[in-house]
This record gives structure tokens, C-alpha cells and sequence, in this order.
């Protein structure tokens, strides 16, 4: 590329992929609409996490003391940023009801570049 576009859109993708990579997709479950609600609401307003999704209708089947459980619940998609995971990680429990809440987080291989900044701009802790 002689005008030097192709070494700039390569740096771009380079950038957007580094960025990825800091970016975290949290599943976390909650046993009805409300409790999904009043936690993501918190995690938005304190900067934990930029986006969360909220989806209900999610059938669960666990293992728990001892038992084979089945349970309704509704799924929560957060995003948040790997600098800001540990701070959600300690929030999680102290708004969740359950005595041990889901929370697994997989790392963003890659994204549209002006979403991933914003995600990281949006849980950037106000100064």
C-alpha cells in the first residue's frame, strides 16, 4: 500500500485485538428477574461492569450439597475489563443472595475496536 493505509489499518487491528484481550465476557447467574436487575444495576453504576444482559429463562441443573438441584434462573452477560474483574469478583458476593454465586469469565479474543474502548472507558473508575 503506497499511501501507508494497509501499516495503519494493521496497527489498528493489532491495537483492537491487544485491547480485546482486556476485555472479559462474565456469565453469572440469579435466581429471578428482580435480583438480576437490582445487581446489574449496581455493577453499571459502580463502574464494575459497562454492559450487563440480562436474559431470562435459563433452566439449571446442578449438583449441590449432595442433591441434584433444577432450578429457574436468570443469566446475566457482564462486561467488564480485566484491570476491573477483581473488584467485580468482590462485589458479586456481597449483592448476590446465594451462599455461592456463579461467576466465570472468559477473555474477549477479539470485538469491534469502538465497543471494546467503550466497555473500557465506561468501567474506568471516575478520579
Amino acid at each position: 500500500d503506497a499511501g501507508g493505509g494497509g501499516t495503519r489499518q494493521s496497527q489498528r487491528q493489532a491495537q483492537a485485538l491487544t485491547m480485546a484481550g482486556a476485555i472479559l465476557l462474565c456469565l453469572a447467574t440469579c435466581p429471578d428477574a428482580a435480583c438480576a436487575e437490582r445487581i446489574a444495576t449496581a455493577l453499571v453504576e459502580e463502574r464494575l461492569a459497562a454492559c450487563v444482559n440480562i436474559v431470562p429463562g435459563l433452566h439449571s441443573v446442578y449438583r449441590w450439597q449432595g442433591a441434584v438441584e433444577h432450578a429457574g434462573e436468570v443469566l446475566r452477560l457482564i462486561k467488564t475489563t480485566r484491570a476491573r474483574y477483581p473488584a467485580l469478583q468482590a462485589r458479586l458476593p456481597q449483592l448476590h443472595p446465594h451462599e455461592l454465586p456463579e461467576l466465570v469469565a472468559v477473555e474477549s479474543n477479539d470485538g469491534l475496536p469502538a465497543y471494546l474502548r467503550w466497555v473500557a472507558d465506561m468501567t474506568r473508575p471516575v478520579e
